[in-house]
């Protein structure tokens, strides 16, 4: 009796169940680990929380929707951080369900859960899922905008103009890589028969003006902030140096995708043992378009992305690896051919488990282990629980009021304002990031001042005593981290701004 795996057998015949499996267990996962080894939020997630909790409409961040939302989701939770972590997995589970949606209308739904399988690999390893931000609400707006642009390419479905237009109008809204976005959609619309069939009718008039209309108030900030104009380009001189950097930022992007290799190299005839009759995931032919959909959507969104990064030198790749790097599991799909043969499934499985699961096991390692071996510290190790507690009840106690503001340490000063009751976060050392708050309307009043004391009298930085000169240091406060281990102790000097009248 030939013999097949339950996994196999579970991708022939309900593939939609082995998708919603796999994207449910990694959410699981990435929503309880940051709650019991992060004693903070990671990245800038704190100052997300300090910027929503204003509801500007635009600030240097970026787009205002993402901050918004992130605001919403902590009230939501009680002001508990797990109500961002929680959004953040929601949308990873929207990004890879319509992805699987899409892969499904390309190449059907077994081979769409590989697909799916193998950008999971991508797509969590590259890019963390739980910094919360334009990065991460931009995943599943680009999957559905994906999604419904070949429904109305590639299917003829004119029902799909509404919901396109949406997801135009909020990416716009989420994220300043969004018109390059939209320009990909549209450019290969143009250089396609059917897209430009498509572009005939009258509905893209109309979807056009659902998105001006979304997008129309962020879009009367930037006209009015002054911030239209892109950044300067480089001079001749630094183009190598920025040629550079395109590099490394795209072969960053070619490293993110090594698990994928390793799966291709694992499951060739190369490794193959003998006499043996593997398992075969089968699909229709392919629409040729629907091949230079996916490749066209698989490299230049890398390419651009890395490209824009280089010429104006970012650290990370314009638009997110999240964003880049999606398509690319589909893209081994397509290529592999009508039969996609499973030969070594227990190895498959256990490489693939190993690849998603890393991200995880690296942050439990930095997070327990860490700490030991190394005094570099980690950003998530601070117990902003506590801190938050402590100057709240300081300030409450010496003013009679309760905390309204609090500046100097950025890192310090963001967690304050997320633990706490809230208060305005002022960034006194570039205050026009922090337009709702000046330092004379902060001297006004009142807060609470802090930094990291570097002795036992807590003697302010030279940089924050000359913006406020009227400091009168207090005791400098230590605390705990979650794992001490070889760091020194983390003391916080702090001073109270007292309200005027």
């Amino acid at each position: 009796m030939r013999f097949t795996s339950l996994v196999v057998e579970l991708i022939r015949a309900r593939p939609r169940l082995v998708v919603w499996i796999v994207v449910l267990a990694q959410a699981a996962i990435w929503l309880f680990l940051p709650l019991i080894v992060y004693g903070s939020p990671p990245g800038n997630l704190a100052t997300v929380l300090a910027f929503g909790r204003e509801y500007q409409v635009g600030t240097d961040m970026g787009p205002p929707l993402s901050f918004w939302l992130a605001d919403i989701a902590y009230r939501a939770a009680g002001n508990h951080v797990f109500g961002v972590y929680l959004l953040a997995q929601i949308c990873e589970i929207a990004t890879f369900i319509a992805f699987y949606q899409l892969a499904r209308a390309i190449v059907g739904g077994p081979q769409g859960v590989l697909a799916v399988l193998l950008s999971m690999t991508v797509v969590v390893f590259s890019s963390p899922s739980v910094e919360f931000g334009p990065l991460i609400l931009a995943r599943p707006l680009w999957a559905l905008l994906l999604l419904h642009s070949w429904q109305l390419i590639g299917q003829n479905r004119r029902s799909a103009w509404f919901a396109w237009s949406i997801d135009c109008g909020l990416l716009l809204l989420t994220t300043p890589a969004a018109i390059g976005m939209i320009l990909l959609v549209a450019g290969f619309a143009v250089a396609t028969a059917r897209g430009r069939r498509t572009l005939r009718a009258v509905d893209p008039i109309y979807a056009l003006l659902v998105v001006i209309v979304l997008a129309l108030p962020y879009l009367i900030w930037l006209i009015r902030a002054d911030v239209l104009a892109l950044p300067p380009l480089p001079a001749l001189g630094e183009l190598g140096a920025r040629a550079t950097r395109w590099g490394i930022v795209l072969g960053g992007l070619i490293v993110a995708t090594a698990a994928i290799v390793l799966l291709v190299i694992l499951n060739s005839r190369w490794f193959a043992r003998e006499k043996e009759d593997p398992p075969i995931i089968y699909r229709p032919a392919v629409d040729p378009l629907g091949q230079q959909f996916v490749y066209f959507f698989t490299f230049a969104p890398a390419v651009v992305g890395s490209f824009v990064s280089g010429l104006f030198n970012l650290d990370r790749v314009f638009g997110g690896a999240g964003v880049a790097l999606l398509m690319s599991g589909l893209a081994v799909v397509v290529a592999s051919g009508d039969l996609i043969r499973l030969r070594r499934q227990r190895l498959l499985r256990s490489v693939w488990a190993l690849a998603v699961a890393a991200p995880a096991a690296l942050a439990l390692v930095v997070a327990l282990f860490l700490p030991w071996t190394s005094t570099t510290e980690a950003p998530t190790s601070l117990p902003s629980a506590a801190i938050g507690r402590f100057f709240d009840d300081s300030y409450e106690r010496r003013t009679n009021q309760r905390l309204r503001a609090v500046a100097g340490d950025p890192e310090i000063a963001s967690l304050i304002a997320m633990q706490a009751r809230r208060p305005h976060l002022l960034l006194d050392a570039t205050p026009q990031r922090t337009p709702w708050l000046s330092i004379a309307k902060f001297n006004e009043t009142g807060g609470v001042v802090v930094w990291r004391a570097q002795d036992t009298a807590g003697t302010p930085p030279p940089d924050i005593a000359q913006r406020f000169p009227n400091l009168v240091p207090e005791v400098p406060r230590s605390f705990d981290r979650l794992v001490n281990g070889r760091l020194p102790t983390l003391r916080i000097g702090w001073a109270i701004v007292r309200p005027k009248g």
